[in-house]
């Protein structure tokens, strides 16, 4: 029976259903192009099927055609999904080698950016590969090698939790609004056990005596890069400061604890194997960055949330004592007796470490390192916090400000306005439910802390798509925000006004077309990548992260952000309870927190 005109009206109805489906999923997760090709010949086969072949078949023949095509274009899309491909150490075609740089460990070459203004070296091992028996060890220095080493692209990132690509993509459009259309993206970062690469940005050509920035990414020490465009050391280089950064050990890899662990170790530690690989690259940094024309001797450490509570860590740390002078510290901070996140105690720790090993039915950690990581990597419990294991935590961070043992001699800090907002998308928050949503974060004072910011909505720029909103969620954020992220950074300083050291605290507030004054939103300004994205930033932008540029240029070289055509940023000493507010204007003003931080010191003191 042929089919009628109503039918053929619902065959190419559906038709351009699935063909625009299945294009927009293939290009938002970055499918290869060979599946490209059979998906264009697929959908062409399938019109030829219709013309010439179903027009003679029954209605249940025809229906069975559509699920037919379905089926084939589900696992085309599976089977030809993103391969891996490292991601070069800078952009364009056939970059130019650098000149020879001679390391411990053996000879090694870069590439140079475009202009022949920086050279780059990426994927220079700092440490042997943590596999193995090396699995939850201390890190061991790496192994020389023979020949010339091409340092031309970024080493894998460390095992972590990857999303789909289409969610990652459906991330850069509804989140960081960085999504783009293209062909060429086919291809996800490589990720593997085998991690622990570090990453030079240098000035070209022959210099010396110049000083360093080591950065740490942030990710809740559970995600994150050492490629990622943000923090891209070539702004900074231009300035004439070396840029270092690098993976370490995430998640179960970098944080799980067991006590036959801490007995196998020579020194009795567990639980902080990420931020003993970090110890190591400042270890390495110290012993080879001279090579690169940097001075050992004038290393800042530098880090954004999970980052900057691993600068923290470092700053009390016994073992990086000598390692780095100043220290910036980007949307968190460990300093609190109680801190928020990223810090648990020894009990905890041991507590997951024996759920993760129920959860895989082995006995020991020993039966945990025969687990293969692409395994382990999908345990169902977080190891996202550091402890105090008496080796590199000797004890709680704010002991020893308290003290004065920390090693930092400068500090430059600070946080934005919308810090808890993506942390708090799927919690709705209404007035009715407002102050026992405060309760875990101020106790008895959550009372108070609403009164501070009473009930209101979310701003409609900040609102998502998946938000839950309520009519007191905008106040909930910013609640949230203050105990999460801008009490550490107020503790902290207050710490170090009482020992004399310079403290620099910002506040930033800049709304832009990317991700705005959220979390990480200050990170391509500080870092001069506002052009990886040039269509989320405007002019206002740019003049912006000119001088944050330049105010954070300045620390790492001086100690002191202010220099000529800035506005000044006075201490903590100078201006108490003041900020620096980086946004539409540059101005000092009140910490916008202020009354809600003897609230979290009450509750710490429950």
């Amino acid at each position: 029976m042929a089919p009628t005109r109503s039918h053929t009206f619902g065959f190419w109805f559906f038709f351009a259903f699935a063909a625009l489906l299945w294009i927009v999923l293939f290009e938002l997760g970055k499918n290869t192009l060979w599946g490209w090709a059979l998906l264009i010949g697929l959908l062409f086969g399938w019109v030829l099927l219709r013309l010439r072949v179903l027009p003679e078949c029954g209605l249940g023949v025809r229906m069975l055609s559509f699920l037919v095509a379905w089926a084939i274009f589900a696992v085309l899309f599976v089977v030809s999904g993103p391969t891996e491909r490292p991601i070069s150490a800078v952009s364009g075609k056939n970059p130019k080698a650098s000149a020879v740089v001679t390391v411990k460990e053996g000879r090694l070459t870069g590439v140079c950016t475009e202009d022949g203004g920086v050279e780059v070296y990426a994927g220079i091992p700092y440490a042997k590969p943590p596999v193995g028996e090396l699995r939850w060890k201390e890190p061991q220095p790496p192994e020389p090698w023979e020949g010339i080493r091409a340092c031309d692209t970024f080493a894998p990132m460390s095992m972590q939790p990857r999303n789909h690509p289409v969610v990652s993509s459906l991330m850069e459009i509804f989140g960081y609004h960085t999504f783009e259309i293209s062909l060429h993206d086919n291809w996800i970062e490589p990720m593997s056990e085998d991690s622990l690469y570090l990453n030079v940005w240098k000035p070209a050509g022959d210099v010396s005596g110049l000083p360093v920035l080591v950065y740490i990414h942030g990710g809740s020490l559970t995600t994150g890069q050492s490629s990622y465009s943000a923090y891209n050391g070539e702004a900074l280089a231009r300035q004439g400061i070396i840029v270092v950064n690098f993976a370490y050990r995430l998640g179960v890899f970098g944080y799980y604890a067991g006590a036959d662990l801490a007995a196998e170790s020579p020194n009795g530690t567990t639980g902080n194997y990420g931020l003993l690989d970090q110890i190591r690259a400042l270890e390495w940094v110290r012993d080879n960055i001279a090579a690169f024309g940097g001075d050992p001797s004038q290393v800042t450490i530098a880090g954004e949330s999970a980052g900057a509570s691993s600068v923290n860590a470092l700053c009390v740390s016994p073992l990086s004592e000598g390692l780095f002078t100043r220290a910036i510290a980007e949307s968190s901070g460990i300093t609190a007796k109680r801190p928020y996140h990223t810090f648990r105690t020894m009990e905890k720790a041991l507590q997951t470490g024996a759920s993760i090993r129920s959860e895989f039915g082995v006995s020991d950690s020993a039966g945990l390192r025969s687990i293969p990581a692409s395994k382990l990597v999908k345990t169902a419990f977080a190891n996202d916090s550091m402890t105090v294991d008496g080796y590199a935590v000797a004890e709680q961070p704010y002991l020893t400000y308290e003290k004065g043992n920390n090693h930092e001699t400068a500090l430059l800090q600070g946080f934005n306005v919308h810090e808890a907002d993506f942390f708090c998308m799927t919690t709705k928050v209404d007035a009715e439910n407002y102050v026992e949503a405060l309760r875990p974060l101020y106790g008895d004072g959550a009372e108070a802390a609403a009164a501070v910011f009473p009930p209101a909505v979310q701003v409609p720029y900040y609102h998502y798509l998946i938000d839950r909103g309520g009519t007191a969620k905008g106040s909930f954020n910013l609640a949230v925000s203050a105990a999460w992220f801008t009490y550490s950074h107020y503790n902290w300083a207050r710490l170090l006004v009482g020992q004399n050291i310079p403290v620099y605290t910002y506040y930033f507030s800049k709304d832009n077309g990317g991700i705005g004054s959220n979390h990480a939103g200050e990170l391509p300004y500080f870092y001069g990548n506002l052009d990886k994205y040039p269509s989320n930033y405007d002019l206002t932008d740019q003049a912006l992260s000119r001088a944050m540029l330049s105010y954070y240029a300045n620390f790492v070289k001086t100690g002191n952000p202010n220099g000529d055509g800035l506005t000044f940023w006075p201490t903590g000493e100078e201006a108490p309870d003041q900020v620096l507010e980086l946004g539409s204007e540059i101005r000092v003003v009140p910490d916008p927190y202020l009354a809600l931080y003897p609230l979290i010191d009450q509750f710490q003191n429950q």
